[in-house]
């Protein structure tokens, strides 16, 4: 029987520096979760990563067997001992899984609670998957539905209704240590969704100059013109270091791309001015060590959660009604679990009571002597009649079991009928029924995006 699983990490459980060495761009988690359905006992894969979070979904056999394998495929990846990993992440199973996944998807488990950005980014994560091969029906249910809850939380609260975000949530800093953004010279490095935020948020706040910076500057152009700046490659951003007040990152580079040395130069050149950094992307653009360089200040993805608990107490009301959507939600899935539990158990059943009227006929064909072909009917009829009233009551019984008792009920008939493991294999999920599974959130025992130019925002 199927179950789900998920590993992952997030702000809440590890700092950047660790974050960054699991960020997947949208290509390699399709890849990554390609390569974990080849595992033994990964049957469904898809991956999801931002600036906050990377969270593996799984749909697996062996939960025990497939937790270890995947968690060692990403410690090789972060290229960590998994014990060391495994004291960061998280790996709720079934329902608390699916919960894990529809918080994220609402906006809930965000550095900045009710963020809309994150519900694209699970969608988009989905369809990486999914042109990877590496989803099924029940990982497409489970997606479909977090998108669902999603969906549900944004429609009937105003949690969303602040339009807080992470580069809003970097402007404010910058208005903070700056005293205003009047006529400061502003370079955003990278042209994606991000940088467009926080263009639109530094020019609302009065922001001078804008210049984009960005590996393909054809990319930037549009980005630019919308917001009256001008565009350099990145050959040309130490110039713009050196004019420039405020600097905002937020590629989706695997490498840093302003390091210490190259930037000790240009602060040499800036007769003695100071340069405020701010570095939203995951992996990081800058390299940490430039917060060492006198009149350098560099903010990371990590220093703004400070900034947002200012920024979010007009949402605080709504996350209680947003849960009870989220509640909701995972009500239907238990249901839909226990039904896809119940029902190769049923099924397997059923074809043993069968298995034994056919024996038993067999078996007693030469006893028959006088009977006619009708009569031969009649003792059949009967025979499954008996069968069928004897099992009508347990299979009403274990159709309807509830979620605390269920899965050991079906291990106890499985058991005292003799059924295989083969013989009770699930069917394809249901396409009209919801979509997640069961409970058992634990914590283990010991530790993308898009390419150039379009950092990770929320999530």
């Amino acid at each position: 029987m199927s179950e789900l699983l998920a590993l992952g990490i997030s702000h809440k459980t590890a700092p950047v520096a660790l974050r960054e060495r699991l960020a997947f761009s949208e290509r390699d988690a399709g890849e990554f979760a390609r390569e974990a359905t080849a595992t033994a006992e990964v049957r469904e894969a898809v991956v999801i990563s931002t600036c906050n979070r990377t969270e593996v979904y799984l749909v697996v056999g062996d939960p025990v067997r497939a937790e270890a394998d995947v968690l060692g495929m990403l410690a090789r990846r972060a290229e960590i001992r998994p014990t060391e990993l495994a004291e960061s992440m998280y790996s709720p199973r079934n329902c608390d899984a699916a919960r894990q996944l529809y918080r994220v998807s609402a906006g809930l488990d965000s550095m900045i609670v009710g963020e809309a950005e994150v519900q694209g980014q699970v969608r988009r994560a989905h369809e990486s998957a999914a042109a990877a091969g590496a989803t099924g029906p029940f990982s497409n249910r489970l997606f479909a539905a977090a998108l669902t809850t999603g969906k549900r939380v944004r429609a009937e609260t105003s949690i969303g209704s602040s339009r807080v975000s992470v580069p809003s949530v970097a402007v404010d800093l910058a208005l903070s240590v700056l005293d205003g953004l009047q006529d400061r010279h502003v370079v955003i490095v990278g042209a994606g969704d991000t940088s467009e935020l926080t263009a639109r948020a530094l020019v609302d706040q009065g922001a001078g100059t804008v210049f984009v910076a960005n590996r393909h500057p054809d990319r930037a152009l549009g980005l630019a013109e919308r917001f009256g700046g001008s565009v350099v490659g990145l050959e040309g951003l130490p110039e713009e270091l050196v004019r420039a007040d405020i600097v905002v990152c937020s590629t989706s580079s695997p490498h840093a791309i302003v390091e210490r040395e190259e930037l000790e130069l240009v602060m040499r050149e800036r007769d003695g001015r100071s340069l405020l950094l701010i570095d939203i992307a995951v992996p990081r653009d800058i390299d940490p060590a430039c917060a060492e360089l006198d009149g350098v200040s560099l903010y990371d993805i990590d220093d703004l959660q400070a900034v947002v608990a200012r920024n979010i107490s007009s949402r605080e009301g709504e996350v209680p009604r947003a849960e009870e959507i989220v509640e909701e939600e995972i009500h239907r899935f238990a249901r839909w679990l226990g039904q896809l539990d119940a029902l190769p158990t049923v099924g397997a059943l059923r074809e043993h009571g069968n298995a034994l009227v056919e024996q038993v006929l067999a078996e007693n064909a030469g006893r028959w002597e006088s009977a006619s072909p009708r009569d031969l009917a009649r003792v059949e009829a009967i025979a499954r009649a008996v069968m069928n009233r004897l099992l009508h009551e347990p299979t009403i019984r274990l159709r309807t079991l509830s979620e605390a008792r269920g899965h050991a009920t079906l291990e106890l008939v499985r058991e005292l009928f003799g059924l295989r493991e083969a013989d009770a294999a699930p069917p394809p999920a249901p396409a009209e029924l919801a979509e997640v599974h069961d409970l058992g959130s634990r914590r283990a025992s010991a530790q993308a995006s898009r390419r150039d130019g379009s950092g990770r925002a929320g999530g």
